[in-house]
């Protein structure tokens, strides 16, 4: 794997009905053969991967997270981080849309996984895995498992150490060992 540790994408969603319905107008357009999106008609913004209100959900998936499933599956780490205000499609990128509609990101991410640890335990004798998955939400410094139907909103505490440094107790205790 390379050594970039974070890439940035962009998905422009199309203008939801409702929108249309008031006579909105599009004000975030995709610069033709580039990773560029102009914001109006003069602010210029680059990103790592950028997909216009046409992409589908398996060119989202395929250009940034698949590369990610396949280093997790030899042994890395990996983050999914959507970000973006409310009604911005983070959801749908996440989850998909309905049943009639392709899946997000978490049904190919599942799919991937799993086949590619079967296919690694056919060729390799003694072949253990452990899947941890989560799923939280962040949302006006509140923190919720979505994994657990009856999460209530917890308060995030970021703590900081005399260097910047963040992180929970236990990583910082397992550091000083």
């Amino acid at each position: 794997m390379s050594e970039v540790f974070v890439r940035v994408a962009v998905r422009i969603r199309p203008l939801l009905p409702k929108e249309v319905l008031h006579n909105h107008q599009v004000c975030v357009r995709m610069v033709p053969g580039s990773a560029e999106v102009m914001l109006g008609s003069d602010r210029l913004f680059s990103f790592d991967h950028a997909f216009g209100p046409t992409a589908s959900q398996d060119e989202v998936y395929e250009s940034c997270v698949q590369p990610l499933v396949e280093s997790l599956v030899d042994g890395y780490n990996a983050t999914v981080f959507c970000y973006g205000q409310t009604g911005s499609g983070k959801t749908y990128t996440l989850g998909g849309g309905s049943l009639d509609e392709d899946g997000g990101i978490i049904d190919c991410v599942a799919q991937d996984v799993f086949s590619l640890l079967g296919e690694k335990e056919k060729h390799s004798d003694g072949v253990e895995a452990t899947v941890r998955v989560s799923y939280m939400e962040l949302y006006r410094e509140e923190l919720r498992d979505l994994l657990e139907l009856h999460t209530v909103h917890k308060e995030l505490h970021i703590r900081e150490d005399e260097k910047g440094n963040t992180g929970d107790e236990k990583e910082k205790n397992h550091k000083n060992e």
